[in-house]
């Protein structure tokens, strides 16, 4: 009698620790675009490492540390009380990838939607989410993150 036995490609303890990191993971972003829409700009600069840097293609400049980071939350916030438009951000396809040093690089589409006082919602915007993840003081946090634009990324290919 023969006995064949499977063995999983990794095992169950090490699939259950990623699904939990990856959860933890989820929850990490949804907390952060939720404080950053609400423009709770302390607390949402605080989900950032002191020496973060932020990568976005609409500014001249990355931004540099959580005081700046926290500025421009404020800044956002006051032109969205001119514009009188809502703008909510949207993460999925999270792709979580662990480094031999125990950051997380992580990949993700962010999806902006607008809605103008009284108007109906729309997407105004989508984009990449790139980040490195780091443990600080019991949390993870944000070392840095690089943000592109499709539009603009098609604009630049198009004018290369």
């Amino acid at each position: 009698m023969t006995i064949e036995v499977l063995v999983p490609a990794e095992p169950a303890s090490s699939q259950e620790a990623f699904g939990a990191l990856y959860a933890t993971i989820q929850q990490f972003y949804a907390h952060q675009m939720q404080l950053f829409d609400d423009h709770d700009a302390e607390r949402w600069a605080g989900t950032f490492t002191e020496d973060a840097v932020f990568v976005v293609p609409t500014l001249d400049q990355p931004v540099r540390g959580r005081a700046s980071l926290a500025a421009n939350v404020r800044r956002n916030k006051d032109q969205q009380e001119r514009s009188g438009e809502q703008l909510r951000h949207w993460i999925g396809m999270l792709d979580v990838r662990q480094q031999l040093d125990g950051s997380l690089r992580t990949r993700a589409y962010a999806l902006v939607y607008a809605t103008p006082r009284g108007g109906e919602s729309k997407v105004s915007r989508v984009c990449v989410l790139e980040d490195e993840l780091v443990r600080s003081r019991g949390k993870w946090r944000a070392r840095s993150r690089l943000v592109t634009r499709d539009d603009l990324a098609l604009a630049a290919g198009a004018a290369a």
